[in-house]
């Protein structure tokens, strides 16, 4: 979409994280639709398989998150290029075996 600059984007294995810039003249709503709407069909034609596998079900979730970004537009770029680390982390801390501490 014209004038629409993704600044900073990470793929997650069930989400995604992005920053973007989108001018005032573009509603947000309406850039989702057609980045969504974009993007599967992109994917469906990369990846017929997936057809195939899921059938006629929606590709991404209804909903999404949005919020506006002040002056902290460099601890958000940093958050979003940091985040696979983190999950990586929290998901291997979460997968051990829980040890009673009162045993």
């Amino acid at each position: 979409m014209k004038d629409v600059e993704i600044i900073e984007a990470h793929a997650m294995p069930d989400h995604i994280h992005m920053l973007i810039r989108i001018p005032p003249k573009i509603s947000i709503s309406s850039f989702m639709g057609y980045l969504k709407g974009r993007s599967a069909t992109l994917i469906h034609e990369k990846h017929a398989n997936l057809k195939y596998k899921y059938g006629n079900k929606s590709f991404w979730s209804k909903g999404y998150y949005v919020s506006t970004v002040g002056l902290n537009q460099k601890t958000i770029e940093k958050y979003i290029r940091e985040q696979e680390a983190d999950d990586r982390i929290r998901d291997s801390i979460s997968k051990q075996e829980y040890v009673d501490p009162f045993k």
